[in-house]
């Protein structure tokens, strides 16, 4: 029998396929959720790992090898989109492979060695959610993941207190499900931009993510953390910004000087009265320390200016410079509490004007959007949002983690031409 014989008609075929198809992708959807909720380190690491050595749990490593694995067999069943999106991005592809290069004069190769390989897999499942979904389904995959944190971070925080709320040192603030008042703050900023992001591409269920976002917006203020309610008014005011904008010419270029002369109006306070300033936003001159931190790292950086220590490998080789940094600040400083730093400790000068040239191209890329296309509602705020965080917190090149995660997949997407 030939095979024209046996072939359904059109319409049955469609129709016989279909909830394969409906499967297939629910699945996918459901498997990215759990991806992001594993990136976002949300419960996970409280339950296996200490929070003084985060990254030294065995078990906890072991846990993302599956995750490795399905990010492999994902690409294998689209390696042609999901390599065309890898080669639309060349300087960052570059960059994660750096990382791995630094392990050629890394103070702890076996440490530079095992969390380079991290950040690739991590990279490779952005670069494969850029490729797999349109803006459409990824932003309201990532809004759903966002609304799921938030509503497991309430019930923690209501119903299991010892974990969802601070009592030891900013007693009182709320820490959700992550270790600190700052992840929780942090991600709940995010999860209010994706959640009027959403509300602006699913405008049928817009009444659903705009209450995920004021959930989302209740517990950034519940974590008392200052740098995520910043973040989270770069994000909203963006969003609005983006609206007013779109309604004319007129609205465009009000919020254009408006936005401009606000910028340059923060940064002649922030010059001419520093430490004013600082107070106002509930902060002191040296951002909680973190300054002081800052210019011994810079004589560090000085000291190695072309290749870096490492990638990840300053902080855990006690016995080399590190060792003075403790001394001079007195206390046991876990990272350099800034993205641009810390990826120069890691890869040197090279890798950060390499990581600016990514950031920076991705920015403009978002900002060429600003008039059309419904996708630059989440991906020009989480860009503006990523780089103010990276002042005060290393956010930068993070394996396993759920900033990088996103940046690469915002990256990537605004990146491919052919992407929808």
């Amino acid at each position: 029998m030939s095979r024209v014989a046996i072939e359904h008609p059109p319409f049955l075929q469609r129709f016989t396929d279909a909830p394969a198809i409906g499967f297939a992708r629910a699945a996918e959807a459901g498997l990215c959720i759990l991806f992001i909720f594993m990136f976002s380190q949300g419960l996970i690491g409280p339950v296996f790992a200490d929070s003084a050595d985060p990254e030294g749990s065995a078990l906890l490593r072991l846990m993302w090898l599956p995750f490795y694995a399905v990010t492999l067999v994902m690409i294998a069943a689209r390696p042609g989109a999901t390599f065309r999106v890898i080669a639309s991005s060349p300087l960052l592809v570059g960059l994660v492979m750096l990382t791995m290069v630094s392990v050629l004069w890394s103070l702890a190769p076996d440490v530079t060695l095992r969390r380079s390989f991290a950040l690739i897999m991590t990279s490779l499942f952005g670069f494969w959610f850029a490729a797999r979904w349109s803006w459409r389904d990824a932003i309201l995959i990532i809004a759903t993941s966002f609304f799921i944190l938030a509503i497991l971070s309430v019930i923690f925080a209501l119903a299991v207190p010892s974990i969802g709320v601070d009592h030891a040192v900013h007693v009182g603030a709320w820490k959700g499900i992550w270790w600190e008042k700052n992840s929780l703050g942090a991600m709940m900023a995010w999860g209010s931009v994706s959640g009027f992001a959403a509300a602006q591409i699913n405008p049928e269920r817009r009444w659903l993510w705009r209450f995920m976002a004021v959930l989302c917006t209740a517990l950034v203020l519940l974590s008392t953390s200052k740098t995520a309610l910043l973040a989270w008014l770069l994000g909203v005011g963006g969003i609005a910004g983006i609206g007013l904008c779109r309604l004319g010419f007129g609205f465009a270029a009000m919020t254009l000087c408006l936005s401009l002369t606000g910028a340059v109006l923060a940064g002649m306070a922030l010059l001419i009265a520093p430490i004013e300033a600082l107070e106002l936003l509930g902060r002191d001159a040296t951002l909680t320390g973190r300054t002081d931190i800052w210019v011994v790292l810079v004589d560090q950086i000085r000291a190695a200016p072309w290749t870096g220590y490492g990638y990840r490998a300053y902080w855990v080789a006690e016995s080399g410079p590190v060792f003075w940094v403790h001394q001079e600040t007195a206390w046991d400083v876990p990272t350099a509490h800034n993205g641009w730093l810390e990826t120069a400790l890691a890869i040197g000068l090279p890798g950060v004007v390499l990581l600016a040239m990514v950031y920076f191209r991705a920015l403009g890329r978002g900002l060429s959007r600003l008039f059309h296309g419904q996708e630059v509602y989440f991906a020009l705020p989480w860009i503006a949002m990523l780089g103010l965080v990276s002042i005060s917190e290393s956010n930068f090149l993070q394996q396993n983690a759920l900033s990088w995660t996103l940046f690469v997949f915002v990256a990537a997407k605004l990146a491919d031409r052919r992407a929808r």
